[in-house]
């Protein structure tokens, strides 16, 4: 390829990590605002909260972003520029999944640690804020890891919207070259090495984070299995 494709091809990289990371963001947040709400103990706050989880996470994230981008500008008589756009859909659908993880890991949190926390008087917030999350977001960050590599594969959808993405500038240069296996071929490398450094990033975070509450991360497990140890008595097997 020459200069001004390849060119190309990395102002596409820099759309896609500027979307991929408004997008993470604001997917996370969304996701502990109402990923906490979920275990509430109002009725109401958890009913909406799982509303919320349920029609965003039962919609297609293409639907979604064609809804965000082409039906609320004549709805509401403004438009989104296509990042905005594109990190509103995403970040509202992938936060919906990322609620599911935050209530899961609440739940999954020894409830003596919960009523250790109302011996102590401590209100709802200081037991969330003291107790309940630091323990539990160490445990979330593997399942948000691989959702936010789904997050980064999610980005090629904006292409529909004519944003200059990685997926839309290489297909400017597949259409330029006329060569499909040569330029796609890098695309998913490309989207590889994002997604192996974030998987790398995310493990160094989750190893901090148990660092700091006392716990060792889990270690993947050996591909060979170890025969168990016997104890001989009096030399008989």
């Amino acid at each position: 390829m020459t200069a001004g494709l390849w060119e190309l091809v990395i102002d596409g990289v820099w759309v896609t990590v500027q979307l991929l990371v408004l997008s993470a963001l604001l997917a996370a947040a969304v996701s502990f605002v109402v990923g906490v709400a979920r275990t509430h103990r109002l009725w109401v706050v958890r009913f909406l909260a799982g509303l919320y989880t349920e029609v965003f996470r039962g919609t297609s994230a293409l639907v979604m972003i064609f809804w965000v981008f082409f039906v609320l500008p004549p709805a509401f008589g403004w438009q989104l520029v296509p990042l905005w756009a594109g990190t509103l859909a995403l970040g509202l659908t992938y936060g919906a999944y990322g609620s599911e993880i935050v209530r899961g890991a609440l739940a999954a949190v020894d409830p003596a640690q919960r009523e250790g926390g109302v011996a102590l008087s401590f209100t709802p917030w200081q037991r969330m804020r003291l107790i309940l999350l630091p323990q539990a977001v160490p445990e979330m960050i593997p399942p948000f890891s691989n959702l936010l590599v789904e997050l980064l594969k999610g980005t090629a959808l904006v292409s529909i919207m004519g944003m200059g993405d990685l997926a839309f500038s290489g297909n400017l240069v597949r259409l330029a070259l006329q060569e499909s296996a040569e330029i796609y071929t890098y695309i998913l490398l490309i989207y590889f090495v994002i997604a192996f450094l974030l998987t790398r990033l995310m493990r160094g975070l989750e190893k901090r984070l148990k660092a700091g509450v006392g716990k060792a991360p889990v270690r993947e497990p050996d591909l060979e299995l170890k025969r168990p140890e016997t104890t001989h008595v009096g030399g008989a097997v």
